[in-house]
């Protein structure tokens, strides 16, 4: 085995560390090895030594100028860290070279969509697309690029043709289930979809060990959002509080880069914390044996980063799903999954393939950021303002008929939404289109792109007057702040577990009164908390002093109840 080889293998292992002093010391070796300084920079960039990593892969370019590979590698990582003007030289370089690689497409079509260029997104990853059609890498781009272009229906089709063709890239899989999420389908076919991920995994094969009397039930967290996130947001309430007879150790995929006050509330309350962001799928399993974990908590679900593949022989005796994902695993080696009463009602037990398992009141405990400054009140002479700062991406048209039948109910009300990309004109244009087929004029809609830190972003609800929800995809962490921030959160009551997590919030937070039965019922509690701006004002004052005496904010209480229900399930095992 070469050095290179070698050090691949170390971090495959999670030996990050020794990977890089490995590859530092093939460098100083063999100075003019190209491979060696691309090897390197790859690697300190997932070490987290960013601006190292990128001076090693300038170095792999400048010693062999013609290999678009080095070239493919710098633009990519350029792009990851928002230089795209250079990272666009980059991938045109490539492509100059190797024409027929589809990287180089895929990369400029990356560009095309961060400057706002959807036409010339389309056509390069189309491009990209015809070159490589069968790298799920390649296509989830061209699904990004179709989703930008408010093309989701062309962009699902696309995934699903990719599975029908791979049925055992868990990879993208767990991508097309990822998109269901977002689309209208009947809840029998996205079962099935679940289902069919789990059938090409390896059969699970569980360690079998006995607990010792009065040991505390070790709790595995795999995660690679333990920062801040709504992962993270979420997690911190069972950490900061974790009960006496219980243990933490962390399995953490997020990057060292990535670590942040959040992480290292979490951290400070696990007796052990693993780095697994390199780690194969084999070394993971491996690891999760090795710490005799009793129940594993994953947290992710489908979601970005996870590690389902990684679980799939069953490292631990039980293991349950929870908080991440709004939906099955569809994974075997998965035994129950964490809900509420009202996000999984009874009878709904055959919509999943875990056992459910209700902690009641609700299956959430929100930790409100430090951050936050004091809720403020929009202007007294400011229209009415409606609000979303959830992702644009669950705005779809159920959510944009329910908006429309709203602000006809308050005429000269507006609507402002809040969401990553919305400073880019595509996706704006894209947005409000989508919009005003439903009825909703754009000039009564105004949009706001991400800002610059939590507090800013937090402050941006005092433009609210009353924020709406979306639907079949509601918010989480967005509901809990607009609550936090003084703001009352509308919700539906929807026939499945996405549709319902506001509803579980909202009741938990004592507020069940803004729950709607229905479009029409949405409208009503909507128009009926706007004609009021005087109870509004109030809510503004008071809603922080009610929060923090409610199920929402209770975290001993929500740590014992998730206690109780893993106790349970390991004396099951």
């Amino acid at each position: 085995m070469d050095a290179l080889q070698r050090a691949r293998q170390l971090a495959r292992e999670g030996r990050l560390n020794e990977a890089v002093a490995a590859l530092r010391m093939q460098v100083r070796i063999r100075p003019q090895d190209d491979h060696a300084a691309s090897a390197l920079g790859l690697m300190l960039r997932r070490a987290g030594e960013t601006m190292q990593g990128l001076q090693q892969l300038r170095r792999a370019c400048d010693l062999a100028p013609d290999n678009p590979l080095h070239w493919l590698n710098l633009a990519g990582s350029q792009f990851v860290d928002g230089a795209t003007a250079e990272a666009r030289k980059g991938f045109e370089r490539a492509m100059a070279m190797a024409p027929g690689h589809p990287g180089g497409w895929m990369g400029m079509a990356s560009c095309h969509l961060q400057l706002g260029e959807i036409d010339e997104a389309l056509a390069t990853s189309a491009r990209g697309i015809e070159l490589g059609p069968d790298m799920g890498m390649y296509v989830n781009t061209r699904v990004t690029v179709l989703v930008r272009a408010g093309r989701r229906d062309e962009a699902m089709a696309l995934l699903e043709s990719f599975v029908a063709r791979h049925p055992s890239d868990a990879a993208m899989r767990s991508e097309l289930l990822m998109g269901l999420q977002y689309v209208e389908r009947d809840q029998a076919s996205v079962l099935r979809a679940h289902r069919a991920f789990g059938e090409h995994l390896p059969r699970p094969d569980p360690p079998r060990f006995p607990r010792r009397p009065g040991e505390p039930l070790r709790v595995g967290l795999l995660s690679s959002d333990l920062r801040a996130h709504s992962v993270g947001f979420f997690v911190q309430s069972l950490a900061m509080h974790t009960p006496t007879g219980m243990e933490l150790v962390a399995f953490s995929g997020a990057p060292r880069a990535w670590a942040d006050g959040v992480t290292e509330r979490i951290r400070a309350r696990c007796r052990r914390w693993h780095e697994v962001t390199t780690m194969d799928d084999a070394t993971l399993d491996a690891l999760i044996r090795t710490e005799r974990i009793d129940v594993l908590l994953e947290l992710s679900g489908h979601t970005t980063g996870h590690r389902l593949a990684a679980i799939a022989r069953k490292p631990a005796p039980v293991i349950v799903t929870a908080i991440g994902y709004p939906d099955t695993t569809g994974l075997p080696a998965i035994d129950a999954r964490m809900v509420d009463s009202i996000t999984d009602p009874a009878g709904t037990e055959d919509r999943c393939t875990e056992r459910l398992v209700r902690i009641d009141p609700c299956f959430l405990c929100y930790t409100p950021p430090e951050e936050a400054p004091e809720p403020r009140m929009p202007a007294a002479d400011a229209p009415i303002t409606f609000g979303s700062f959830n992702n644009a991406s669950k705005i779809g048209p159920r959510t944009a008929r329910a908006w429309s039948r709203v602000l006809t109910a308050v005429p000269g009300s507006r609507l402002l939404l809040k969401s990553a990309g919305l400073a880019d004109r595509v996706t704006r244009g894209v947005l409000l289109q989508a919009l005003a087929t439903e009825g909703i004029d754009p000039m009564r809609v105004e949009t706001l792109d991400l800002t610059t830190g939590r507090r800013e972003h937090l402050d941006a609800y005092a433009r609210v007057h009353v924020a709406l929800d979306t639907t079949p995809y509601n918010g989480t962490t967005t509901t809990c702040e607009a609550l936090w921030m003084g703001v009352p959160v509308v919700t539906t009551l929807g026939d499945r577990h996405a549709t319902r997590v506001s509803a579980s919030l909202l009741q938990a937070a004592g507020f069940p009164e803004w729950i709607a039965k229905d479009e029409a019922d949405f409208a009503h509690v909507a128009a009926d908390l706007a004609a009021d701006r005087s109870r509004l004002a109030l809510l503004r004052t008071s809603m922080r002093e009610r929060l923090r005496s409610s199920a929402l904010l209770d975290g001993p209480a929500y740590a014992q109840r998730v206690l109780a229900a893993l106790e349970n399930l390991r004396a099951g095992a």
